[in-house]
């Protein structure tokens, strides 16, 4: 059995091999958006396939939607020549329940894909075709927190985004610039009502979206690149909106098991590539059932029935940034932030097993979410944080199915470590006058700094998870060895303190100097983590 448009055609396989096939007709959702295309994706991996493109494909099934998503990719090209074309676009999502159990549906939501290349004028011509569209209501981004970063910690702009300043919009790289672009297109096409809706998971992510287009926007009118009409229609939210989004659902990278399952079953090809730019993918991607996407409805040009999708609420702003702080500072993303890289050196490869087997990790877990992050989480209205945080240590984090890996919750976690702890910290600092009180969060901390220096509990190197700091942070860390804990005096001072990683100075918060503390218990030598947790959670 071939995952491609003909292949799926032997219905009576498929069916045979217990895997869902799409209800519609595929070719011609996609011919309707390659026509009029009415949803734009920017970012077309994992999360994308099986959560945005699922709901489409769901969407697709009732009848609600009449096309396909236009699927665009602004980094890894390699992700549509060997992912997208070869499988004619289809993708099969693998759903991965506690139990043991799994489903497994054929997704043909995902209409075409196109490169965000500059450089390749047929795509480059494509693109601009696709957003010069009247019928374009809306683009949606999983393009991870730095791919809206036009600026590094110290406050001067990427080497990248200073050649996309200087280069203008015909010769666009980044995913800030190509978007620009793009809406420049569509601005002297018509001027055009867009909604640009950021699904990334960070803190008000429409907000950080709409920062990043507008600087680009500015910087490029000052270049001379674009006029002040151009600023005044992107700057107006009731013209090109930025609804805000919380998204959860934990999608682990492609399990090399379930690859060789689907071709025990008889699908071809299934094996997961590793691109030219480290991006780990598979024509299937297997995922949690549990998720929620609650946005912003604010579309100015119309949107698809989204509110029919599973899981997606539609609400206003301030829900939205609620659901958004509960989850993203509280609930989920602090415990994956402070556990994963400690698992990493505590030698533990998957999450679920380590908290599974390791008492003092499971303590220390349900200490971030229960004990220091809901006394201070306010509630959203539409979702229960306590039901939310049960839901998590019941069924979601115990879910060893998932595959779902410390060194993949090590990925990028200095640019999510403000949002994901900050904000608490914030939050104790104005209740308690300072956030002396916490332990599990500084712990957390001090463990990713820990993670940083690439030497595990028992003195082994291992490689880091990609991370845009890792060479910075390391060569902070140069003279810090591990049993030897003279060598750590001040290292750790311009990172604690700096506010652009944090958005607070933590000695100012009281927990600095905590964190300095647990760090230099970890680093005394082997065992020393495992000892430190132990003390602290215990």
């Amino acid at each position: 059995m071939k995952l491609s448009i003909n292949g799926i055609k032997e219905r009576e396989a498929w069916e045979k091999a217990g895997i869902t096939l799409p209800g519609y007709d595929v070719e011609a959702v996609s011919e309707k958006a390659k026509k009029e295309p009415g949803w734009v994706h920017f970012g077309i991996g994992n999360i994308f396939r099986v959560f945005i493109g699922g709901i489409a494909d769901g969407l697709l099934e009732e009848g609600v939607l009449d096309r396909g998503i236009t699927c665009v990719e602004t980094f890894d090209y390699d992700v549509v020549d060997k992912i997208y074309d070869p499988y004619d676009n289809l993708g099969l999502s693998v759903i991965l329940h506690g139990d043991g159990t799994r489903e497994y549906k054929v997704i043909g939501a995902l209409a075409e894909a196109v490169k965000a290349q500059s450089s390749d004028e047929k795509q480059w011509n494509r693109l601009k075709e696709i957003f010069t569209s009247k019928s374009l209501q809306m683009v949606s981004f999983t393009i991870t927190e730095k791919g809206y970063a036009l600026q590094k910690a110290d406050g001067t702009w990427f080497p990248f985004v200073e050649a996309d300043i200087k280069n203008g919009p015909d010769k666009a790289t980044g995913a800030m610039a190509v978007l620009v672009a793009m809406l420049y297109e569509r601005y002297k096409a018509g001027k055009y009502p867009i909604a640009l809706v950021s699904m990334d998971n960070c803190s008000q992510n429409g907000a950080k979206l709409r920062e990043s287009v507008l600087t680009m926007t500015k910087e490029w009118q000052k270049a001379g690149f674009v006029d002040e009409g151009f600023v005044e229609y992107v700057s107006d939210e009731k013209v090109v909106a930025f609804p805000w989004t919380m998204i959860d659902k934990i999608t682990p990278r492609p399990s090399e098991q379930i690859a060789a399952d689907l071709e025990e079953l008889g699908v071809e090809n299934m094996q997961p590539v590793i691109t030219g730019k480290k991006t780990y993918i598979a024509p299937f991607v297997n995922a949690e059932k549990p998720q929620y996407l609650v946005i912003e409805d604010s579309f100015p040009n119309g949107r698809p029935a989204l509110e029919k999708g599973f899981g997606v609420y539609m609400a206003d702003r301030n829900t939205v940034n609620l659901s958004e702080r509960m989850k993203v500072t509280v609930c989920l993303n602090p415990v994956h932030s402070a556990t994963g890289p400690l698992g990493v050196v505590l030698g533990y490869d998957l999450f679920a097993h380590m908290l599974n087997t390791n008492d003092d990790m499971m303590k220390m877990a349900r200490m971030i979410a229960y004990d220091e992050g809901l006394p201070v989480v306010a509630y959203p209205g539409i979702l229960s944080p306590q039901a939310f945080v049960d839901e998590l240590f019941n069924d979601r984090f115990p879910n060893e199915y998932l595959g779902d890996t410390n060194l993949r919750l090590a990925v990028d976690v200095s640019q999510m470590v403000g949002i994901r702890f900050g904000e608490t910290i914030k939050a104790y600092v104005q209740k308690f006058g300072d956030a002396s009180r916490l332990t599990a969060i500084p712990l957390g901390i001090a463990g990713w700094l820990r993670y940083m220096l690439g030497v595990d509990d028992e003195g082994n190197k291992f490689e880091l998870a990609p991370d845009p700091m890792n060479e910075e942070l390391q060569e902070q860390f140069k003279d810090i060895v591990v049993g030897k804990p003279e060598t750590f005096k001040d290292q750790l001072k311009p990172i604690l303190s700096n506010e652009r990683l944090f958005f607070t100075d933590l000695y100012k918060d009281g927990v600095g100097e905590k964190i300095e503390d647990m760090f230099r218990e970890m680093i005394a030598g082997p065992g020393a983590v495992r000892e430190t947790i132990h003390k602290y959670v215990g």
